[in-house]
């Protein structure tokens, strides 16, 4: 489906550029122009060009669909196609990018793939004791490694991605690089300061367990942290009913590891997560939510969200399920 919106996308794009009608991007307004996919990298780039009135950052996941069932209209594929720079997290939930890229009208654009950026670290999905896996893994082996697309819910990755987005920004905008190595140098220091804030609280846990009955996006920031996990399906997971047998397997193990929450996700309807407390043998654990910012919408950018402020209000979560 994917494939066939990328090609009918590339097709309104060529008759946009034969009548006049594009979006214009830096040739237009004079504005060096940023796209992003997700709201991650969008708040990223609005805290390092913080100060630079000459920057137009446009995110394109502004509508509460997440990045593994987003499909560009004909309007995002201009925009992406005439860019100066473009920030994408490059698994397989963005695959229409390579069809928008090879029609794009600007042949200097700066183009950032976060796994690529983050090379080695980036991880494979991994299917833990307990958790379904999804029918069409079983079937593409051949196909070679599913990577973790999650990357942004690592403060460490964060460190990483906003150096590189700030060192490449300065190439194309020189006259501004002071302001963009302030910004990126403070704006770091507040991720280093934060993900020390994750490890003390880790630190001092009185479990090293957290438990969601729900997908997991956040293997990434568990990682970081030494924290083990269950849950009922891999983060990219399409699937949202989970059977008997996994019910039954995340309620003993709630019940086995004494945990007193069961998490889930910003998008949860809270169904399973209430089904995994009813089958404990207690049946008083907290259900608490976590945000992988996958269904930030414009409107709660607009409100304040922030890539930090999310990051904190996790970290209040997190300090809750484990202590």
């Amino acid at each position: 489906m994917k494939k066939l919106i990328s090609v009918l996308c590339v097709m309104v794009l060529a008759v946009s550029m034969l009548t006049g009608c594009g979006v214009g991007a830096t040739k237009d307004n004079g504005k060096i122009s940023i796209v992003t996919t997700i709201f991650p990298e969008y708040d990223w780039v609005r805290e390092i060009t913080k100060g630079n009135a000459n920057v137009e950052i446009t995110m394109l996941l502004d509508k509460g669909v997440d990045l593994h069932s987003f499909q560009p209209t004909a309007d995002d594929i201009v925009k992406v196609s005439s860019c100066d720079m473009f920030i994408y997290v490059g698994g397989e939930s963005d695959e229409w990018v390579e069809d928008a890229l090879a029609e794009a009208t600007n042949k200097d654009m700066v183009v950032i793939n976060l796994l690529d950026v983050l090379g080695d670290s980036v991880k494979e999905e991994e299917l833990v004791e307990g958790m379904e896996g999804e029918e069409e893994e079983e079937e593409s082996e051949e196909e070679g490694p599913e990577y973790d697309e999650h990357v942004w819910l690592s403060l460490k990755n964060a460190e990483v991605l906003c150096q590189y987005i700030s060192d490449e920004l300065c190439k194309i905008d020189p006259d501004n690089k002071e302001t963009y190595e302030t910004n990126v140098k403070a704006y770091i220091s507040q991720l280093d300061t934060l993900d020390k804030e994750y490890e003390a609280a880790v630190s001092n846990a009185s479990v090293k367990t957290v438990l969601f009955g729900d997908r997991f996006p956040f293997r990434y920031l568990v990682d970081d942290y030494g924290l083990d996990y269950y849950a009922a399906f891999v983060g990219c997971s399409a699937e949202s009913e989970a059977s008997f047998e996994t019910i039954k397997f995340l309620a003993d193990k709630t019940d086995e590891l004494g945990l007193d929450a069961i998490l889930q996700i910003e998008s949860a309807d809270g169904k399973m997560a209430q089904t995994i407390k009813d089958t404990t043998k207690t049946k008083s654990q907290q259900i608490l939510t976590m945000d992988s910012m996958q269904s930030v919408t414009a409107k709660d950018v607009s409100a304040g969200a922030t890539y930090l402020g999310i990051m904190q209000e996790n970290l209040s979560v997190l300090s809750q399920a484990i202590n």
